[in-house]
């Protein structure tokens, strides 16, 4: 078990943490204020702490991750931050310089402003009191095997063998479901055996887990079901900001199509932006350009951001800015896309789901998605949160050539949604909830996991598994439990 294990003590005081939100440039909503406060009671346990952290796009989940890393840093702990993209890493690295750079030191002896990075395969800054200025990958490297850097944000990057660390405190792993078990647990479950002074400093001369968080608006169903067992514990952000408005979201038949190209022209020219996502890059590519796309082989009628640029920009909408994007456009041709588009010098922006994370246009206020039954429930929640970001009203359209009932069933889930948790309940009901010892995400339940479908089952097994360890916490008079306890934990966490 995870309290078994030890972990570093990260302090994080009633008073420090007034101290932290004082300096924030605004006020944090109620949940988050409570999400914030579980987190820092479990980092200031001597064992690992494993969370989720659930909470709608733009909900405010990243400053709940700041806070924490900042409280890290001033422990001497490092925090590494992973995001599946690029694009995401930098978001996180901007959003992170504006809030550390807000931050006081604390009252404690030789604590300074805490120092962040990010490391991408294409780039490698560092932000300090001085300001933030490029630096070479080897020397980036360098300081954070020697624990000179506080907060590193990056990308698999941070995965790799090369990387070293000094004092990994903290792992926080954004869009948990982009990622593979096997990933998560190669940063979340790694001993790190420091020298003995280190080890005196977080009280324990062995080697010790960091702290994990997890972090994602819509939770895949093998993550609910690991919370169930009690190994993952979960804080959910049930507000979205003040002045945020629901996107309303619609299914759009083919008959429906030059309707709802009219609405966008209408829109366009009161000012707004528009997003259109396709599944491929260009037709008939089984490149893997979209998440999903092995699903999509033998498709010859999938639409392809170059076949939809072509025809938005030439035929649909000739008088406005088209622009498109996807993976295989050069890093710096992306970036300087996005900058065009964030300060409105595109229009229409026809992509693949690269913008699925992380991309925050306030002035986008529709987005389309084409061949919408092609992309998982997780991916168009994903991207519907790409608009409504700022004051104007938003919608979704979710284009659809297919009259299948299941497809019709699983659009409808995502029309009708309130909020990341019922569309994971729906997976976890249509798709099941993942091989019990296995590291497949989804799939038909092994027969371990159709228990958890029954609730009466699971509650009155919680309560059998806790009067158990009240009266014998080493499970010394039930080794065979114990056994089967040490094997599943292995098969779980891949330690």
């Amino acid at each position: 078990m995870l309290r078994a294990k030890h972990a570093p003590v990260i302090p994080a005081s009633v008073e420090r943490i007034k101290e932290l939100l004082a300096a924030l440039p605004f006020e944090l909503t109620p949940s988050q204020k409570k999400t914030l406060w579980e987190i820092a009671q479990d980092i200031s346990e001597p064992h690992p702490m494993n969370r989720l952290l659930q909470g709608d796009v733009g909900s405010g989940k990243t400053v709940i991750a700041a806070l924490a890393a900042v409280l890290a840093a001033e422990a001497g702990l490092q925090t590494a931050v992973m995001a599946p993209t690029e694009i995401l890493a930098r978001q996180h690295y901007a959003t992170f310089k504006q809030l550390t750079g807000k931050v006081k030191p604390s009252r404690g002896e030789g604590l300074t402003f805490p120092t962040l990075a990010i490391l991408t395969a294409s780039d490698a800054r560092i932000f300090t009191a001085e300001g933030d200025e490029e630096i070479p990958k080897k020397k980036l490297k360098t300081a954070i095997a020697r624990g000179e850097i506080s907060i590193i944000i990056g990308t698999h990057t941070l995965l790799n063998e090369e990387m070293a660390w000094s004092n990994l405190g903290l792992v926080v792993i954004d869009e948990q479901h982009r990622f593979g078990v096997r990933q998560r647990a190669r940063l979340a479950h790694h001993d790190y055996n420091n020298d003995e002074n280190q080890g005196h400093r977080h009280g324990h001369t062995s080697s010790y887990l960091p702290h994990f968080l997890s972090m994602s608006a819509t939770p895949i169903p093998r993550t609910l079901t690991l919370t169930v067992f009690g190994d993952l514990d979960l804080s959910t952000i049930t507000e979205l900001p003040p002045g945020r408005k629901p996107v309303k979201t619609y299914t759009v038949p083919p008959e429906k199509r030059a309707s709802a190209y009219q609405f966008i022209r209408k829109h366009v020219k009161e000012g707004r932006q528009v997003f259109v996502i396709c599944p491929r890059i260009e037709k008939n590519n089984t490149d893997g350009a979209s998440y999903g796309a092995s699903a999509m082989n033998g498709y010859a009628d999938v639409k392809s951001v170059t076949e939809e640029y072509e025809k938005l920009s030439k035929k649909i909408f000739p008088d406005f800015r088209v622009a498109m994007l996807h993976g295989k456009i050069k890093t710096k041709e992306k970036d300087a896309i996005m900058r065009n588009f964030r300060e409105g010098k595109i229009d229409v922006l026809v992509s693949t789901t690269v913008v699925e994370v992380g991309v925050d246009i306030p002035n986008a206020s529709i987005m389309l998605i084409e061949g919408a039954d092609r992309f998982g429930l997780a991916q168009l929640y994903q991207l519907r949160g790409r608009v409504g970001r700022g004051a104007h009203e938003s919608f979704c359209f979710l284009f659809t050539d297919s009259n299948s009932k299941s497809t019709a069933a699983r659009l409808k889930a995502i029309v009708a949604a309130k909020n990341g948790f019922e569309l994971a309940e729906y997976d976890l009901k249509h798709r099941g909830p993942g091989e019990f010892l296995g590291t497949t995400q989804t799939g038909f339940p092994d027969s371990a996991m159709e228990a958890l479908m029954d609730p009466p089952l699971i509650s009155a097994s919680r309560e059998a598994a806790k009067e158990i360890l009240r009266a014998d916490p080493a499970l010394a008079k039930h080794p065979l439990l114990k056994q089967k306890l040490a094997e599943f934990e292995r098969a779980i966490h891949l330690e």
